[in-house]
């Protein structure tokens, strides 16, 4: 399996995921798995097939997370010393060429993407188009509604 970059914060936020399902949600759909085979008949039972649907859930999520930790690049932004270029794990200050709009990204792994936080995914047409860019450069970024350009006013590793 290929490695995947994740920054810290997220490693740390997968971590504490896989931490809650094991202790808290997978004892608890055990016990109402317990419950429902209490009540009887099972061919006719709805709470013990909910209770092993959420089962399958939980297992299913543990060995995902579980196989993107075991693959995982942690990488501490805050330790990047990339000379001023655009790199995984970099804050992006970008200015809109047309509007004049300012927005501030920082390139992280799938799992952390939200836009809403200005967290966009290193696979994504804006990551791609800014890596490698430094201060002052321009990005060209393939929008849904055409070419977009960007100047980029500053670069940090937070």
């Amino acid at each position: 399996m290929p490695t995947l970059p994740i920054t810290k914060r997220g490693a740390e936020k997968l971590k504490a995921e896989l931490h809650q399902l094991k202790t808290v949600d997978r004892p608890w759909v055990i016990n109402a798995i317990a419950e429902a085979r209490a009540q009887g008949d099972l061919s006719e039972n709805a709470e013990y097939d909910a209770a092993k649907d959420r089962q399958g859930f939980i297992e299913g999520r543990i060995q995902e997370i579980e196989g993107k930790l075991s693959a995982a690049l942690v990488i501490d932004p805050s330790q990047v010393d990339a000379e001023g270029k655009v790199v995984f794990g970099s804050t992006v200050a970008l200015e809109d060429e047309e509007t004049g709009d300012q927005v501030t990204y920082q390139i992280v792994g799938e799992d952390e993407a939200d836009l809403k936080l200005g967290l966009v995914n290193i696979s994504s047409p804006i990551a791609r188009a800014l890596i490698g860019k430094a201060e002052g450069d321009t990005a060209e970024v393939r929008a849904p509604g055409g070419i977009k350009r960007y100047e980029i006013v500053t670069v940090s590793y937070v």
